[in-house]
């Protein structure tokens, strides 16, 4: 068999009233996250492990962005495949249709779990526990944002068992139509944790610092910079190196910390930059 074996405890999921598809994964394998997990908003999620076939990935994505349900993209790639009963898939498709497959020659405990926006799959597992608790804990959290839902899904799956070899590398995946960077990228969250005895308690460290650092607060939450701030704001930015014109040594300042994001001129300010700026200075 030529392709990888990535044993490992997956959902691929949705949110369709915020518009966003992404897949979390947790495995006894280097960097999980270069294969697992694929995602394209509007389109669908896929999760691909076991005997991996990377190309499930693009080659899924190809058939849901033609029209395809998940439970035919599924039937689709795995007919065509001659490794498939090393496979396993799950497939969220636009409309939160959800397939998952698992060949017979995966190796125990191995299977999956449908429901509305979700597609729950583990292999060599402790037992079906580990997948049920995926299941249960997706299904019991709607309101909540997506990745946070995610996130959730592996500690409980963790919790249950999860991979019977251990913990090794991790991932989250979120995508939606110009949710990323600057409005200018799909990709609202690609975090990954390639090695580390603890990968779960990493990912939610990274998790929470991309929030800190590219997250939005309500503008209704920002802070009016009256004169007393104004001043407060001065003194801090200049301890730090950072004179000149407020707006000018302020946008300086926050772009060197990777804050940009969180700015929006001087008048104003985002009360998670203020703490920062308090805490450097």
């Amino acid at each position: 068999m030529a392709s990888t074996i990535v044993a490992t405890y997956s959902i691929a999921a949705c949110d369709l009233e915020a518009g966003q598809w992404g897949v979390a994964t947790q495995s006894k394998f280097l960097g999980v996250g270069s294969v697992v997990p694929w995602a394209e908003p509007g389109v669908g999620a896929i999760a691909t492990q076991a005997y991996a076939n990377p190309r499930y990935g693009p080659d899924g994505l190809a058939l849901l962005r033609e029209g395809l349900s998940a439970e035919e993209a599924v039937e689709r790639l795995t007919a065509a495949d001659d490794g498939s009963e090393h496979r396993q898939l799950g497939i969220v498709d636009r409309e939160g249709r959800a397939a998952t497959f698992t060949g017979k020659e995966c190796m125990d405990w191995a299977g999956g779990r449908t429901g509305s926006c979700y597609a729950a799959q583990g292999n060599i597992l402790v037992s079906g526990d580990t997948v049920d608790a995926i299941a249960e804990t997706f299904e019991s959290s709607s309101g909540r944002p997506l990745s946070e839902r995610l996130l959730d899904c592996l500690d409980a799956a963790q919790a249950a068992g999860g991979d019977s070899r251990g913990q090794q590398s991790s991932a989250l995946l979120v995508v939606e139509r110009d949710g990323g960077y600057a409005g200018l990228s799909d990709v609202v969250l690609d975090l990954r944790v390639d090695d580390h005895p603890r990968p779960l308690e990493e990912l939610r460290r990274i998790h929470a610092l991309h929030h800190a650092i590219f997250g939005k607060t309500p503008q209704d939450d920002w802070l009016d910079v009256d004169t007393e701030l104004e001043e407060e704001l001065r003194d801090r930015l200049a301890r730090l190196g950072y004179d000149g014109e407020l707006a000018d040594a302020f946008f300086r300042w926050a772009g060197n910390e990777n804050l940009e994001e969180r700015v929006d001129g001087s008048e104003r300010i985002d009360p998670v930059v203020l703490e920062e700026l308090r805490r450097q200075s």
